[in-house]
């Protein structure tokens, strides 16, 4: 069997997947919900679900798809706040080059989030180019 034969993970390899708290996809049924055994953070996906549909979607030629996956992982690990500062700061006229660069740096070095940092230092070069650092409003 090969790794695309593996999708979607939830029918041919729920195995393969587990939640934040170690539960199987079996755990998660009606019944549980109702009797109090499943919270919301076993909903969430991992970081690890996400590195395996990753590697899925690159089997299937899907390469951007794939990366975007894999920053998705990084992203399961980041505190709500962060993220929604960071997509502020990439809306035009919100931020500066260095504001940028110092925002990448905080994922790479607080959350060890090396392709979002990276994602965001690409933006800052595209945003220069383009002129969408300057004040819209």
């Amino acid at each position: 069997m090969s790794i695309k034969d593996l999708y979607p993970l939830a029918e041919k390899a729920p195995d393969c997947v587990k939640t934040p708290t170690g539960k199987s996809l079996a755990d998660i049924t009606l019944d549980a919900v109702l009797a109090g055994d499943v919270t919301v953070a076993d909903l969430a996906i991992t970081p690890e679900a996400l590195h395996l549909q990753a590697e899925i979607a690159l089997a299937g030629g899907r390469h951007t798809l794939a990366e975007n996956f894999h920053r998705a992982s990084e992203l399961v690990t980041i505190p709500q706040e962060v993220i929604m500062e960071t997509y502020e700061m990439l809306r035009p006229g919100r931020a500066d080059r260095k504001t940028l660069h110092a925002q990448a740096e905080v994922l790479r070095s607080t959350y060890q989030a090396e392709l979002l940092a990276k994602f965001i230092e690409e933006a800052a070069v595209a945003y220069e180019r383009r002129g969408i650092f300057a004040k819209r409003y």
